[in-house]
């Protein structure tokens, strides 16, 4: 049965207060195991809004569920999508609260920045490389209001992509000039090595990764404006953190960016 809209914003508006009170709750799909994944986007868009009226403003989107091992593990083949906020922007070499957090994970990815407009359907990889304005290294901290991470996709698309924050490194690189694929990922934790991976483990490349997102947004009437920072989905497993944890990702021809909850 198909969720009323009154239900659609409660729900909203619970994930909202449990990012507030920072104070996890049970799996919505526990209560609604019928769920679409196109209510858990209009569940996204009621919790992003409160956001949006306390003064954040969107800078952007993250795509997640790009890896083979993610999509078993919610038994899903596509991806998903949240949108990043300004207020979600943590300083290269900063320190962060990990108390600002409920379950936080570190992920080393590749983030996009988009010199041109990106409007669907159709586009290819070659479209997004030359939209491109430079890539740039990243640490995704990712985050759910569900409890102990028990989630379906539903709950991770409503709960805005599981977003918490990110780090951007300082230096922009030219896509065009790397070969994304075999990007090769190393994620320290407190100066040991805690994961490493390649660009290949998102779809294939994270410029196919914006493609898909940019032709799912085209097909829905939305286009990725000039300006927009994209997160294209993890290189690698995701590493659980916490107070005085010290992170730090370094990428094959993007350099780096690091770190540390406070």
């Amino acid at each position: 049965m198909a969720l009323a809209s009154e239900r659609i914003d409660a729900l909203g508006d619970e994930l909202h207060a449990a990012w507030c009170e920072r104070a996890a709750i049970p799996p919505l799909t526990g209560r609604h195991p019928d769920m679409t994944i196109e209510e858990a986007y209009r569940i996204q868009r009621r919790m992003v809004s409160h956001r949006i009226r306390r003064g954040e403003r969107i800078v952007g989107k993250k795509i997640g569920v790009t890896s083979r091992a993610v999509m078993d593990m919610l038994d899903v083949r596509q991806p998903d999508f949240g949108e990043l906020l300004d207020g979600m922007v943590c300083d290269d070499g900063g320190q962060v609260a990990a108390q600002a957090f409920l379950q936080p994970r570190a992920e080393g990815e590749i983030a996009f920045v988009l010199g041109k407009e990106l409007a669907g359907p159709g586009l290819t990889a070659a479209d997004v490389l030359a939209a491109t304005d430079g890539v740039m290294a990243c640490i995704e901290i990712v985050d759910s209001r569900i409890r102990d991470w028990n989630i379906r996709i539903q709950d991770t698309v409503a709960d805005n992509a599981s977003c918490g924050a990110f780090v951007l490194g300082d230096r922009l690189a030219d896509p065009r000039a790397l070969d994304l694929r075999t990007c090769g990922m190393v994620l320290e934790k407190n100066g040991e090595v805690a994961v490493t991976g390649a660009g290949v483990a998102t779809l294939g490349s994270p410029v196919n990764a914006v493609a898909w997102l940019a032709n799912t947004l085209g097909r829905l009437g939305e286009a990725l404006p000039a300006g927009s920072l994209i997160l294209a989905g993890a290189l690698g497993a995701m590493v659980p953190v916490r107070a005085g944890d010290h992170m730090r990702v370094s990428l094959g021809g993007l350099g780096g960016c690091a770190i540390r909850f406070g």
